[in-house]
């Protein structure tokens, strides 16, 4: 079935030169003109890797905190007792817990954005892997979200932190700001995750490594990047 695009989109769309790869400014310059929607949405990069996800070696997932932040304010749950629950509440964690909070999960709620924990406590956060893997707030140490320094993890998740990881298809979408955001701010949100993503290339992928990167707001069409821009 092919996909009918709105009025709104096919107008936006009309106003990108297609035969054209815009650098990062332009992109983000573009992509906030042809925004539609009645609110500030959010602006996402897309890269098309070449890489084979069935391999464990060229499969990316990490984490980046962006230098003007994300626009979406977080709330960020920490698994820990002791020391380290004081260093989550002081760092500015919403809810810091043990046995309680994996009650409260085991119950349904999983009304948070980012989960934390310290490794003795992933056992204990083992036991809701079902609630939070699906959702994608399972701590895990290639995100920062298994650590001991709790202080830095919630500040980082509060300061504009965004994860990434590969799609089955070697794509990698990442939220790069708002359209509300300046371009200059905009491009160089993109310009830190071009460089983690470039810098993660997996030593066993061969020829051409990024084959493309589109810049779109929520529901508006990609604008390509001049790769080589990143």
């Amino acid at each position: 079935m092919v996909k009918k695009h709105s009025k709104k989109y096919l107008a936006a769309a009309e106003k990108i030169d297609h035969s054209k790869k815009y650098s990062l400014v332009d992109a983000a310059t573009l992509v906030k003109d042809i925004s539609f929607t009645n609110f500030d949405s959010n602006v996402e990069v897309v890269f098309d890797l070449n890489v084979d996800t069935t391999k464990a070696d060229q499969q990316l997932r990490g984490a980046i905190v962006l230098p003007n932040g994300s626009g979406n304010p977080k709330t960020v749950v920490v698994f820990a007792d002791g020391e380290k629950a004081k260093d989550a509440t002081q760092a500015g964690a919403d809810f810091v817990g043990t046995d309680d909070l994996i009650q409260k999960v085991q119950s349904g709620w999983t009304d948070f954005d980012v989960a934390i924990a310290t490794p003795d406590q992933m056992a204990k956060v083992g036991r809701v892997g079902r609630a939070l893997g699906p959702k994608g707030l399972m701590p895990n140490p290639k995100e920062g979200t298994v650590t001991m320094d709790v202080t830095k993890a919630v500040s980082d998740a509060k300061g504009g932190q965004v994860t990434y990881r590969t799609d089955k298809n070697g794509n990698v979408a990442v939220p790069v700001g708002k359209v509300s955001f300046d371009s200059d701010k905009l491009a160089e949100n993109i310009k830190s995750v071009s460089s983690t993503i470039l810098g993660a290339r997996p030593s066993t992928v061969k020829g051409t490594y990024v084959l493309s990167a589109h810049l779109a707001s929520t529901m508006g069409p990609g604008v390509e990047l001049d790769v080589s821009s990143l």
